[in-house]
């Protein structure tokens, strides 16, 4: 049964909710997570975390299993339009500052389900999935109503909560319902979107690879032992579906596969994602707060994305627990975007630095 009251609801379970759930779970505050999905969202879309984020990966529980999922990269490479080398940016495979390898590669949706199962060990969390949030209302302070529908039977569902954190990605409904607006950082490109799965050996230099071709840029990387991603930016008259097939795929990738035959290719998925840079003009109202994609949004070219939002959660979530528990005065609350808002904003503006070149 769902609870009338919970101290904090959660509205998305991706990557930043999560993470925001465990760290209140283990300041013992206990959490009810809402999510629109049934699971793990199945596409792959963040493919890489640093070594800070590792360090709060393993905060959470779970080092030793991101590592069995995970590679370390060597780092990255802008390479000209003959792939001819411009700049390299070196990360150590061993452990860094943090303990951890500085840059590390993985299958989101792998991550996901980790993050899931380490969670369910955490008894005052209670996650619900095919919960679609429609409402959130702040009634008084430390009131908030979050109205959601069950996407399977339809049926209507209210909880209230002292706080509401929204997870939500770019589209958020709990960013809605505080008025908050995205501020636009004037970058918006589309790209097309390759995984492929290989048991044969690509002999390529073990990081990213940044192609810096003013006609076509392009990336490649590898995710795993036989999993390998490519990101080309389409040209104005192109979809996903002019590459729906290796043959069709061929020429773009041919400079890494070389003469790998395609049935020694798996062609895993081809998808059109648009690249954009926003950051959000507020990101709390009284007590409902954004974090993640609900807060910002970066250009993939640093692999700053989905970390971005795991520290909005470690920032957040001790700061909330010690208002919840009356440890802290409720001003801490007001140094979370003091906090976060310029630091995402600096790596947006490197993302694009990068993403111009």
């Amino acid at each position: 049964m769902t609870p009338e009251f919970v101290p904090v609801v959660i509205v998305g379970a991706g990557p930043t909710g999560v993470t925001a759930a465990t760290l209140l779970a283990d300041y013992g505050i206990s959490c009810l997570v809402l999510d629109r999905w049934e699971s793990v969202y199945p596409q792959p879309r963040a493919v890489h975390l640093d070594d800070e984020i590792n360090r709060l990966v393993a905060r959470l529980g779970v080092a030793d299993e991101f590592a069995a999922i995970s590679r370390p990269a060597l780092g990255l490479r802008l390479l000209d339009q003959d792939l001819r080398v411009l700049a390299q940016f070196d990360r150590d495979t061993a452990e860094s500052i943090h303990g951890f390898p500085q840059a590390n590669m993985f299958d989101q949706p792998e991550l996901e389900a980790l993050l899931r199962d380490n969670l369910e060990k955490r008894t005052c969390v209670q996650l619900r999935g095919n919960a679609e949030v429609t409402d959130v209302t702040q009634l008084e302070p430390g009131h908030v109503r979050v109205r959601y529908t069950d996407r399977v039977t339809g049926a209507a569902h209210v909880v209230e909560t002292a706080y509401v954190l929204g997870c939500d990605g770019a589209n958020s409904v709990v960013r809605a319902s505080i008025g908050a607006a995205m501020e636009d950082l004037k970058f918006e490109q589309r790209w097309l979107v390759v995984d492929v799965g290989s048991a044969a050996e690509l002999n390529q230099w073990d990081g990213v690879h940044q192609v810096c071709n003013p006609v076509r840029a392009a990336t490649y990387m590898r995710i795993g032992p036989t999993r390998y991603r490519w990101e080309f930016r389409l040209l104005a008259q192109e979809t996903s579906e002019d590459f729906g097939t290796l043959p069709a795929l061929r020429a773009l990738i041919a400079p890494w596969v070389n003469d790998i035959a395609d049935d020694e290719l798996e062609l895993l998925r081809v998808t059109e994602y648009t690249f954009r840079a926003q950051i959000a003009d507020k990101w709390r109202d009284r007590d409902v707060f954004l974090l993640g994609d609900a807060a910002h949004l970066t250009p993939p070219f640093i692999g700053q994305g989905m970390g971005a939002g795991l520290r909005d959660a470690a920032n957040l979530a001790w700061k909330l627990a010690g208002v919840i528990t009356g440890d802290l005065s409720p001003s801490v609350l007001q140094t979370y975007e003091q906090e976060r808002k310029p630091h995402a904003r600096a790596m947006i503006a490197l993302a694009l630095a990068i993403g111009r070149a």
